[in-house]
C-alpha cells in the first residue's frame, strides 16, 4: 500500500473536488493514456492507475472510506474504524445506481434537504473515435480526408423533444419533474429512504403523452453523417486529433459530444521517421566508398546530390538538413540522415578475384585463402 500514489494526486485533484470535476478529469486522462491510443512505454500501466483511482472516487461509498481511512479503506476485507458488526450485504442498498452512499445515510438521520437532481439538466452527448488511415506521404505533407461514420443525431423531426410535432412534453406526474422517486429499504440500521431514477420519465422530469413517429420518443434518431478532416503535415502515427461537437446528440437540449480522430500511419519501403527526423540507408560498393563519389539520394522531397567522400567507412552519417518531415509543433522542417552501408559483392567472376588477390597483395593485406593451392600435408609441413 504504501508505494500507492494518492488517488486525488493521480487525477491532478484536490481531496475536495466534486463528482463532475472527478469524472472530468478521468475523461481527459483516459483518453490521453489509453493503450490503444498512446503506444509509449509506461501508458498502459498509468492508464491501469487512473482508472483504480476513478473506481475509488467515483463511488461515494468507497470514497468516504477513502478520505476516512486511507488505503486501508478501499480494502474490502477491512473491519476498522466503525464498519465492525457489519457484513458488507448489510450495505447492499447502497449502491451508486440505487442509494447513492453516505451523504443520504445522513440525509435520512439528521433530515438533510432534499438532493438536487441533475437527472433533467442538459447533457452533452456521448464522445466518438475514429480511425483514418494515412500513406507515409500523406502523413508528411498533409491532406483532407472525407470520413462517415454512424452517429446519433438529434431528430429532425421533433427537434430532440422527443414528442410529436404540434405538442410538448409534460411534466411527470410521478416524480412531478425532479427525475428521481424516493424509495424505502429495511436496513441493520433501520428504514432508510433513498432516490432512484425515476420509471416513467427514466430521470428527464419530462412525460412524453404523444411520441414523435420518428425517433419514437428518444429524439435522437442514427444516422451516417460525413465531416472533413483537414490532416496537418507532420502527424505522426497514433496521434489524434479531437472534432469539436462531431459525437453523439445530446440530451435535453444539451450540446453534441466530440469526435477523437486517431491517426494510422502506414510505414514506408524507402524511409524510417522519428519525429519530425528521416534516415534512409544508402547502399554503396567498395570502389565508391574508396575512391569517393557523387550519388542522387532520395528525400520526401526529392533527389538531392550528395557527395561521398573517398575513404568513408561503413556506418557514416551524412546530414541534409531541412529534409525531413515538418515539424508539428513549431517552424521549419527536420533533417535527412543518410546512413552508408558498404555491399559486399556475394559472387565474384575469375577476373575480378584476381584483381581482388592483386589488391591484396599490392596493400600487404593477408586473406584466409591466400594459399589455397597448398595441400594438407604441405600446410601440416609448415607448422
Amino acid at each position: 500500500m504504501a508505494s500507492k500514489r494518492d488517488y486525488y494526486e493521480i487525477l491532478g485533484l484536490s481531496k475536495g473536488s466534486t463528482e463532475q470535476e472527478i469524472k472530468k478529469a478521468y475523461r481527459k486522462l483516459s483518453k490521453q493514456y489509453h493503450p490503444d491510443i498512446n503506444q509509449k512505454a509506461g501508458a498502459e500501466e498509468k492508464f491501469k492507475e487512473i482508472s483504480e483511482a476513478y473506481e475509488i472516487l467515483s463511488d461515494p461509498q468507497k470514497r468516504a472510506a477513502y478520505d476516512q481511512y486511507g488505503f486501508a479503506g478501499t480494502d474490502p476485507n477491512y473491519n476498522g474504524g466503525g464498519f465492525s458488526g457489519f457484513s458488507s450485504q448489510d450495505f447492499s442498498g447502497f449502491s451508486s445506481s440505487g442509494f447513492g452512499g453516505f451523504e443520504d445515510i445522513f440525509e435520512s438521520f439528521f433530515g438533510g434537504g432534499k438532493r438536487s437532481s441533475s437527472s433533467n439538466t442538459a447533457r452533452a452527448g456521448s464522445d466518438l473515435q475514429y480511425s483514418v488511415n494515412l500513406t507515409f506521404e500523406e502523413a508528411i505533407f498533409g491532406v483532407e480526408k472525407e470520413i462517415r461514420y454512424a452517429r446519433e443525431d438529434e431528430c429532425h423531426m421533433c427537434l430532440g423533444s422527443g414528442a410529436k410535432p404540434g405538442t410538448s412534453p409534460i411534466t411527470c406526474s410521478k416524480c412531478h419533474g425532479t427525475g428521481q422517486i424516493n424509495v424505502e429499504r429495511q436496513t441493520p440500521l433501520g428504514r432508510m429512504v433513498s432516490q432512484q431514477v425515476c420509471s416513467v420519465c427514466h430521470g428527464t422530469g419530462k412525460e412524453i403523452k404523444e411520441k414523435c413517429s420518428t425517433c419514437h420518443g428518444t429524439g435522437h434518431k442514427s444516422r451516417q453523417h460525413k465531416v472533413k478532416v483537414n490532416v496537418p503535415a507532420g502527424v505522426e502515427n497514433g496521434q489524434q486529433m479531437r472534432l469539436q461537437n462531431q459525437g453523439e446528440a445530446g440530451s435535453n437540449g444539451g450540446p453534441y459530444g466530440d469526435l477523437y480522430v486517431i491517426f494510422r500511419v502506414a510505414e514506408s519501403d524507402t524511409f524510417k521517421r522519428d519525429g519530425s527526423e528521416i534516415f534512409y540507408e544508402l547502399s554503396l560498393n567498395f570502389p565508391q566508398v574508396a575512391l569517393g563519389d557523387e550519388v542522387a539520394v532520395p528525400t520526401v522531397h526529392g533527389d538531392v546530390k550528395l557527395k561521398i567522400p573517398a575513404g568513408t567507412q561503413t556506418g557514416t552519417n551524412f546530414r541534409l538538413r531541412g529534409k525531413g518531415a515538418p515539424k508539428l509543433r513549431g517552424s521549419g522542417h527536420g533533417d535527412e540522415h543518410v546512413v552508408v552501408k558498404v555491399v559486399t559483392p556475394k559472387n565474384l567472376n575469375q577476373k575480378q578475384k584476381e584483381a581482388l588477390r592483386e589488391f591484396a597483395k599490392v596493400s600487404g593485406y593477408k586473406y584466409p585463402n591466400e594459399n589455397k593451392n597448398e595441400s594438407f600435408f604441405d600446410k601440416f609441413k609448415k607448422r
